[in-house]
């Protein structure tokens, strides 16, 4: 027999006829990983229940579209630097050092930061992947996973494609569900065109979407079109990418013509505002994104590059930075942002459409979020102050596929003491004697 949960918040932020419902003293009943009832509070006999949750808001957990989990072993190291000096002399250096167990270890910080922040599913390209679907099996999280696709050693590049697909064949569905995979080649500067066609015919092949960062630097477009003569965007077009289901993380620097492109061939794009503002990479141009009605979803990137991963921080900046950049105020209203970090999260990473709004018949992802605090006082509008006003603190209850993972604060999942110790020492061991 399935248990039953009821959750009886003030508020209930439902998803009906494509728009956010505020619900007032609503209830919502759980059976298994599904919602059952949503809708007006009733009497009932508690007795039938396992578990009774109250609270002031309950609302679809986040959905961070792109990371790079064990990337928190770095968070700090190398700050205020250029994406590619970043990289080449700082973090692949670094990376070269990890073992399969700091990708654990390191992937289960991220879990635990990202729990205790509302985020209920996330997108992760890496390397040693089934350390990372390992540790979010053990956590309930749910995540779409890929192994970091770079062809420039052919060798190097197959081995690394084996082992996406046999990440494919071994998780792909795995984890009652919850966790997914893509494959995950790392850029166009880091996959020559035979490596990208190799990966697209792989991706046909297994029948899964495609992971890709495009256009995150101006420094980028520059040796694209020294290399091939085309941006990235029109050479991967060109190519045939773009015929495949692609998420394509950053899109910073695009033309009117190239998001025409991206919009005639439904790219879903991750939007990362923090980590690019950080790297000093620039700023998308989310305002034409969404005249063009792209599908954009909101990422952090790697801690090591933000250097959290804090999705009401990035909800908040999605929606402010076209404001400014625009100088109109209407531009990404609240209840924009808040749909591009819940909703359009899991349709960025192809998922069950069960996935991600809270309605009959969904997959039970939800968070708790506390309102009765005094910088979400008084309540006028309760979107905007999630945007505007609230941080990640705010979450006191996480639950995905029906199991809770944190409630009151607390980690029920996973150990959240072991973890801080764990980090901290292999990360001052990896860290040791690079500059």
């Amino acid at each position: 027999m399935l248990k039953k949960i009821l959750i009886q918040p003030d508020y209930i932020l439902a998803w009906e006829n494509e728009n956010f419902k505020l619900v007032s003293f609503g209830e919502i009943i759980i059976e298994g990983d599904e919602i059952t009832y949503l809708g007006p509070r009733r009497e009932h006999n508690r007795k039938k229940f396992s578990k009774t949750i109250k609270g002031d808001l309950v609302m679809p957990g986040f959905v961070n579209t792109h990371t790079h989990a064990a990337m928190t072993l770095f968070r700090g190291y190398a700050d205020d630097m250029p994406l590619l000096e970043w990289l080449g002399e700082k973090i692949w250096p670094a990376e070269a050092k990890l073992k399969k167990d700091d990708i654990y270890w390191g992937s289960m910080l991220a879990i635990c930061e990202m729990i205790k922040g509302g985020t209920t599913c996330f997108a992760d390209m890496y390397f040693h992947m089934e350390e990372v679907a390992r540790a979010c099996t053990e956590a309930g999280i749910r995540a779409s996973l890929a192994q970091g696709l770079i062809g420039t050693d052919k060798l190097k590049g197959s081995i690394s494609l084996k082992k996406n697909e046999n990440l494919v064949r071994n998780w792909h569905k795995a984890g009652e569900g919850r966790i997914t995979v893509m494959l995950g080649p790392h850029a166009p500067y880091t996959c020559p065109p035979e490596f990208l066609q190799k990966i697209m015919k792989t991706a046909e092949k297994l029948e899964v979407p495609i992971h890709i960062h495009l256009a995150e630097t101006r420094k980028e477009i520059e040796e694209s079109l020294q290399t091939y003569g085309k941006t990235p965007i029109k050479f991967v077009d060109d190519l045939g990418l773009f015929e495949h289901n692609i998420l394509a993380a950053h899109c910073v620097h695009l033309s009117r013509e190239e998001i025409d492109i991206l919009a005639e061939k439904k790219v879903a794009i991750a939007h990362n505002p923090g980590s690019n503002l950080k790297l000093g990479s620039g700023i998308a141009p989310l305002a034409d994104l969404l005249e063009k009605e792209l599908l954009v979803s909101l990422g952090t990137d790697g801690a090591a590059s933000n250097n959290n991963l804090d999705m009401v921080e990035e909800m908040r900046l999605a929606s402010l930075l076209p404001k400014g950049l625009k100088e109109n105020a209407t531009i990404a209203p609240a209840e924009i942002a808040l749909k591009l970090a819940t909703i359009n999260g899991p349709k960025a990473l192809f998922l069950d459409e069960t996935v991600g709004p809270l309605k009959k018949g969904a997959k039970a992802d939800l968070i708790v979020v506390q309102l009765k605090k005094p910088h979400l006082f008084p309540l006028h509008d309760v979107v905007a102050h999630l945007v505007y006003s609230a941080a990640a603190s705010d979450v006191d209850l996480v639950m995905v596929n029906g199991k809770i993972l944190m409630e009151k604060r607390e980690l029920l999942t996973v150990d959240e003491e072991k973890i801080l110790f764990e980090t901290q020492k292999r990360a001052t061991k990896l860290l040791a004697g690079l500059n």
